[in-house]
C-alpha cells in the first residue's frame, strides 16, 4: 500500500508519514474481495478506484446548521450500505469526522483528507478511535492518494489468484 501511495503522489515522504497495520489490511483485503461495499467521500476518489463500483452520496447531500454537505453525504451513505463497508475519505475532514460519530462498524477506514483546516485533527481522531484504519500524520492526502490506497487492496492478489 505504501508503495502505491508514494507512486500516486510522487512523494517519498509518505513512506514515513503513512500509518497502517498489516493485520487490519489483511482483514480489509479479504472483505473487499468478498464483496464488501466501498464508500467514498467525493466522486473524484471514486473515479480513481478501478475494478469496483463505489457509493458516493455527495450529490444528494445538503448542508444544514452544524452539518456540512460532506458530513450529510456520509450519513446518507451509511443509511444505504450499513455496517461492514470500506470507507475512503480523501477530501473532506468533516466527512471523516462524521463517520467517527456513526456506529458504522467499518472493515477499514482509509482516512486521507488533505488540507490545513481540520485534516490533521480528523486523521488523529481516526487513529485514536480504535477503528481499523489507514491514515497519515501530516496535512497531505487527497483523492488520488486515497484511491491509490484502496487500489492497493484491490490489485493485491487473493490466495486463490496466487495458486
Amino acid at each position: 500500500m505504501v508503495e502505491r501511495v508514494v507512486h500516486s503522489a510522487a512523494d517519498l515522504e509518505y513512506a514515513a508519514d503513512l500509518v497502517t497495520d498489516e493485520g487490519q489490511l489483511a482483514k480489509a483485503h479479504a472483505a473487499l474481495h468478498a464483496g464488501a461495499p466501498v464508500v467514498v467521500d467525493v466522486e473524484m476518489v471514486g473515479a480513481g478506484i478501478t475494478r469496483r463500483e463505489t457509493v458516493c452520496r455527495l450529490r444528494d447531500a445538503v448542508a444544514g446548521p452544524g452539518l456540512t454537505r460532506s458530513a450529510h453525504a456520509i450519513r446518507l451513505a451509511y443509511e444505504q450500505v450499513g455496517p461492514g463497508a470500506l470507507w475512503v475519505i480523501g477530501n473532506a475532514p468533516t466527512a471523516l469526522e462524521e463517520l467517527l460519530t456513526l456506529d458504522a462498524a467499518p472493515v477499514l477506514v482509509i482516512g486521507l483528507p488533505v488540507g490545513f483546516v481540520g485534516a490533521v485533527e480528523s486523521k488523529a481522531a481516526l487513529r485514536e478511535s480504535g477503528l481499523p484504519a489507514v491514515s497519515n500524520v501530516s496535512e497531505k492526502g487527497g483523492s488520488a492518494v486515497a484511491a491509490a490506497a484502496l487500489n492497493a487492496l484491490l490489485y493485491h492478489p487473493t490466495s486463490e489468484e496466487t495458486l
